[in-house]
């Protein structure tokens, strides 16, 4: 899945680094990599990355920002949040290393080069976008297939847990990682723990039934409940919004183009309800779906529906208005109803966080004063998730919606089979889409300051790889890396 600049301050700084694990990266024999550093301008472009990430100094962050890179991406977000991105990356690698240039069959425009972490050895992509000029225009940082010059020894299936195991408490050890680690292969958990604490104020330890949020993983939610609508003949994905999103939410003449599948698969032109308004306004104002009309009124495509992909919030959260006008139920009764229900996610919703709910994560960030390490995200993130994320689960719960979706107990087999397919760059509906060694993999990650999520479901293999922290980029390092060692187990 692409990811660019083109998204809002804090929510670029998400989706950059919690996007779907497996998603972004290509299948087997798809790519190569050739250990031999960049030359040229790109090359020195290159270079001066890794050094200021390694660096973690703000001014030389600053001074490769005004330096490095274009106009549009100096100005995509204050100069604080550029120097927050680069030192987040710092503090989850503790450093970088260049290892290869990645070439990929068909090319690609976008320059990746293969990094290795110094705090967990883990293998990570940058994606560079240069303009005519050789300056920086775009920067993806995310989890990378291991590179195709180094070796892999096969794993068997005995060894796998304790692999697993190793990972994820030497990520502990090191406070990477607070949150609930579930695997599971069918109807079998092979390993689970939880580390680090829900709550720091008081101390409170995380357990397997500790309530996460899961970011943009509510989309997988949103869109199953659209499938349910379709199976029950009140909806077709091919269906214009026009007949359901009414003139106070946008104009005839955008919702008339605008299909059901172009919502369900970002490629509908709309952007993101998370703009200035949002930032500079109450968190208080935003709990139903209508609260959110404010923010999305006046919203103009980027281009026309279905031409492109563009990774959209405010598209699911109109799926969210066509589920409430088809059911006359608010999304969250249908939700509930529909999805945790029959699922049996007790342990599943979303939670207004004014109001005291037990067993639930606070979300933490690491603190730029030094007289605190850590800061928790309650004045940062949305009061009560919606169609488009922000709700609550447990890795237990979300393990459960895996199996229902597999067993067809939420959607028909039909249906589920279109949300699960690649409609629209390593997209289906609501669902990221990955082809590669292990087979079909489909799931979605979720993330915000202070919170990360991940759920794979290897549709050909059984495996349900479910992670949830509070800590900025806790999840997707661990969910990445158990992905990896599935795929060298042992055929």
């Amino acid at each position: 899945m692409k990811t660019s600049i083109q998204i809002l301050s804090v929510i670029f700084f998400i989706f950059i680094f919690s996007t779907i694990t497996l998603f972004c990266q290509p299948a087997d024999n798809s790519y190569l990599d050739i250990s031999e550093f960049p030359s040229g301008v790109q090359g020195q472009a290159i270079e001066q990355l890794i050094n200021t990430v390694n660096s973690n100094k703000p001014a030389d962050i600053e001074q490769f920002i005004k330096n490095v890179c274009t106009p549009h991406f100096q100005n995509f977000a204050p100069i604080n949040e550029h120097i927050n991105i680069f030192q987040s990356v710092f503090q989850q690698t503790g450093g970088i290393d260049f290892h290869s240039v990645r070439t990929y069959v068909p090319p690609r425009e976008e320059t990746v080069i293969i990094v290795k972490d110094r705090n967990m050895g883990s293998w990570n992509g940058i994606t560079f976008v240069f303009n005519e000029a050789d300056k920086i225009d775009g920067l993806n940082f995310s989890p990378a297939r291991t590179p195709t010059n180094v070796s892999v020894q096969p794993i068997s299936s005995d060894n796998l847990i304790n692999a697993i195991a190793e990972y994820v408490d030497r990520a502990e050890q090191k406070d990477l990682f607070s949150g609930t680690v579930l695997v599971a292969k069918y109807d079998k958990i092979l390993y689970e723990k939880a580390c680090g604490e829900a709550s720091k104020r008081f101390h409170v330890p995380n357990n397997m039934d500790t309530k996460f949020n899961l970011g943009s993983m509510n989309k997988m939610f949103t869109a199953t409940a659209i499938g349910k609508l379709v199976d029950l003949g009140k909806l077709s994905f091919g269906e214009s919004s026009e007949t359901y999103v009414d003139e106070s939410w946008l104009p005839t003449d955008k919702t008339k183009k605008i299909t059901i599948h172009h919502l369900l698969t970002h490629t509908s032109g709309l952007g993101s309800y998370f703009n200035k308004n949002y930032w500079n306004g109450s968190r208080e104002l935003y709990r139903s779906v209508n609260d959110f009309k404010p923010l999305v009124q006046g919203d103009k495509l980027a281009f026309e529906p279905g031409s492109g992909y563009q990774y959209s919030n405010t598209g699911m959260l109109l799926l969210g208005v066509v589920i409430e006008s088809i059911s006359g139920q608010s999304y969250f009764d249908f939700i509930r109803e529909h999805i945790y229900q029959p699922a049996k996610m007790n342990d599943s919703d979303s939670y207004e966080m004014d109001f005291p709910e037990e067993n639930l994560a606070i979300g933490y960030i690491r603190s730029k004063d030094d007289r605190y390490e850590w800061e928790n995200n309650l004045y940062k993130h949305v009061i009560k998730g919606g169609p488009a994320g922000g709700g609550f689960s447990t890795v237990r719960d979300l393990y459960r919606f895996a199996l229902a979706m597999l067993e067809n107990k939420l959607v028909s087999e039909i249906t589920r089979d279109k949300m699960w397919t690649n409609h629209s760059d390593g997209y289906g509906y609501g669902f990221g889409i990955q082809e590669g060694p292990v087979g079909k993999v489909v799931g979605h990650g979720g993330g915000f300051p202070g919170l990360n999520g991940n759920l794979d479901i290897f549709v050909d293999q059984g495996y349900v790889v479910a992670v949830l922290s509070n800590y900025d980029q806790g999840a997707q390092p661990i969910a990445s890396k158990i992905n990896s060692l599935i795929s060298q187990m042992e055929q």
